[in-house]
């Protein structure tokens, strides 16, 4: 482990660009999963230190006796998916402040739990665990809860072509975590900023003229880049087919005109149906033959998974 900061606390890059240590375990789960443990250590320790804001956990140090060792329990008590194990076991680590911590997952990541299964036993510095429980609780509960949300579109879509991705709303600062949640429940990911793809809207419509006008700049700014074209009506799918559009984005469309766009598109683009799409009515849309849902909802409007961190009694 690192040294600490006045705050008893991991430092992070924010200090001389040091990145905080993780156990190496855990830093390895955390790259397996695709997500930078720098980044992640991080992200903690800035959550940490707002739980704390400048000061000492008051309850937690009047409370517990200096020195005392304990093991705690994450639990689950509702059934979902969980998400973000390895981002939990990183908020224990990084607060006990050099004191050593063992983390044992009791599920992996994408698992589906049931009410009471723990998913995660931890033993450590009693100050510690219950310092970070409340950071740890709440990047998995939401991590959870955008997997068990995701999960429920995909299936909801099983036995079609279609499958399920993400977008751009993302909570601010928390994008590639919440990514890496969608893909726990099953979904796939849409570009992760906007450099490494390109999406052609209405707005850069308007400002070109024309789909085929936008389209033609942007493969001549950015030749290669993976790129989509948004359409509002048939006849600019077929503009967009027509200027070699590979993604189609179909905005707002109604089954029937999606039924009629895989139809005009007849395998030479893979196409996306997005905006008003609801759980509901997720199976009408796959359906029609669209290679993607892409639905917000997955980050923006997801329920947190209720977790709860149960400390045991000595023995």
């Amino acid at each position: 482990m690192t040294g600490t900061d006045d705050r008893g606390i991991a430092g992070g890059r924010a200090r001389g660009g040091h990145v905080p240590l993780l156990h190496e375990e855990i830093a390895a789960r955390l790259r397996a999963a695709g997500l930078d443990p720098a980044v992640v250590a991080d992200q903690v320790v800035a959550a940490l230190t707002e739980d704390l804001a400048g000061g000492a956990d008051v309850t937690t140090a009047a409370t517990v006796p200096a020195g005392a060792r304990g093991h705690a329990e994450v639990v689950a008590r509702v059934a979902g998916v969980v998400a973000g194990l390895p981002v939990a076991e990183a908020a224990f680590c990084l607060a006990s402040a050099g004191e050593e911590v063992s983390c044992t997952p009791r599920a992996a990541d994408g698992d589906r739990v049931v009410a009471g299964q723990s998913v995660l036993s931890v033993t450590g510095p009693i100050s510690a665990l219950l310092t970070a429980e409340r950071t740890a609780l709440n990047l998995l509960c939401h991590l959870s809860g955008v997997a068990t949300l995701t999960r429920q579109w995909v299936d909801a879509v099983a036995g079609t072509r279609a499958r399920i991705r993400d977008t751009r709303k993302t909570t601010p600062g928390l994008r590639a975590l919440e990514k890496y949640a969608v893909r726990c429940g099953g979904g796939v990911n849409h570009r992760m900023s906007l450099s490494d793809a390109a999406l052609i809207k209405d707005n850069h419509v308007a400002a070109a003229g024309s789909v085929s006008a936008a389209f033609a700049a942007v493969r001549a700014w950015a030749p290669g880049l993976p790129l989509e074209v948004e359409c509002d009506t048939l006849d600019q799918v077929a503009e967009a087919l027509a200027a070699g559009a590979d993604l189609i984005l179909l905005d707002n469309f109604a089954i029937a005109d999606m039924r009629a766009a895989v139809k005009l598109a007849a395998g030479r683009a893979l196409l996306e149906a997005s905006g008003g799409l609801t759980l509901s009515r997720a199976s009408s849309v796959a359906a029609t033959g669209v290679d993607y849902l892409a639905v917000g909802a997955l980050t923006h409007s997801a329920p947190a998974l209720d977790f709860g961190l149960d400390l045991l009694p000595p023995g």
